[in-house]
């Protein structure tokens, strides 16, 4: 039996039992997906790719707004079961240390990670190109912009729970400035959240169909007895476009770079209507994992078809053998990834 490790509890964690047609695969959907429709809000025509919490009795997202005039930025969202949501009606405002407004033109994909006794919201936004942006915040009233990690181009920056070797220790996808025909998972460390160095790469795409142009890291780490479990996307190619696929790996917990287990099949793959059709169909993105110390139960949420919130369910134990049965690691995966 795997465990989960420095992992609360979470009672009030959504949950359904496996149907009996849910095939081989660890993660299985939620019965009445999609659970963020569209249009959910004047001024909002799509939420998708975001990011949810345990908070006080229920839960918090930073969800990715697409706004009627094209224009995503990041929002609050609140649910007392996980499952449905009250959208705020104002963006995140953003103030620097100085307590000046200091919002991006844009924001997208956010996700949300606590470390210690803070909150930490990553996007992507523009800094005279795609790159990261980081605020701080305690309460989710109060957001500190925190410096830019990163010099353009990137995307897909996700914090570890936990500093690891005392470090802040951040998974980001360099890229360029279109819709990134390439992309590897890197990681950096931080011993302030202000300077980051320590570069070292963690994970290419693989030779396998589903992750064969790019890769990303996706929910948050959850630590495990094994190792840290990480939930990232995989994309390929097809006349029709890229289809993005949610696939599993397990990192080393003191050094992160160092890929112990790679599944060689996706979790979760385009097939439900709601992830085949939208705004950009055949996608699945993971960005956030709850995980309830207690039983083990892993709530993922996911982005479907850039239009739709959705939510899958497995249980640490599950997932983790699934990945140990269909373990495939490269030669670069199993380095440091320093050269």
């Amino acid at each position: 039996m795997h465990q989960l490790l420095h992992c609360p509890s979470v009672p009030q964690l959504p949950w359904q039992e496996r149907p009996k047609d849910a095939g081989d695969l660890p993660l299985w959907r939620y019965e009445s997906n999609p659970i963020i429709g569209r249009n959910p809000q004047k001024g909002i025509t799509r939420i998708f790719n975001s990011a949810a919490l345990p908070w006080k009795d229920g839960f918090i997202a930073s969800v990715r707004g697409e706004r009627t005039n094209g224009v995503p930025l990041t929002y609050l969202a609140h649910s007392s079961d996980g499952i449905h949501w009250q959208i705020e009606e104002n963006p995140i405002v953003l103030k620097d240390k100085n307590g000046n407004i200091i919002n991006p033109r844009y924001a997208y994909d956010p996700r949300l990670v606590k470390v210690e006794d803070s909150f930490y919201l990553i996007w992507c936004q523009d800094f005279y190109g795609a790159s990261i942006g980081m605020a701080k915040t305690e309460d989710f009233v109060h957001f500190e912009k925190l410096e830019n990690p990163f010099i353009p181009f990137n995307r897909n920056a996700v914090l570890f729970p936990r500093k690891i070797n005392g470090m802040y220790t951040m998974l980001s996808r360099p890229s360029d400035s279109g819709h990134t025909p390439f992309g590897d998972i890197f990681l950096s460390q931080s011993p302030d959240m202000e300077f980051w160095g320590r570069h070292r790469h963690v994970m290419s795409p693989s030779g396998n169909w589903w992750e064969n142009v790019k890769i990303g890291s996706g929910a948050a780490p959850l630590e495990t007895d094994l190792g840290w479990l990480l939930f990232y996307h995989g994309v390929t190619g097809t006349c029709n476009g890229f289809i993005y696929s949610i696939g599993g790996a397990i990192l080393d917990r003191d050094e992160p770079s160092r890929v112990l287990h790679r599944c060689k099949t996706f979790l979760l793959t385009p097939e439900k209507e709601y992830e085949e059709r939208g705004f950009v169909p055949n996608v699945c993105f993971p960005c956030a994992a709850i995980a309830d110390g207690d039983t083990g139960r892993i709530a993922l949420y996911y982005g479907a078809a850039d239009s739709y919130v959705a939510l899958a369910f497995t249980t640490v134990d599950e997932v983790i053998n699934y990945i140990l049965a269909n373990d495939e690691t490269s030669e670069t995966d199993r380095e440091i990834g320093i050269r």
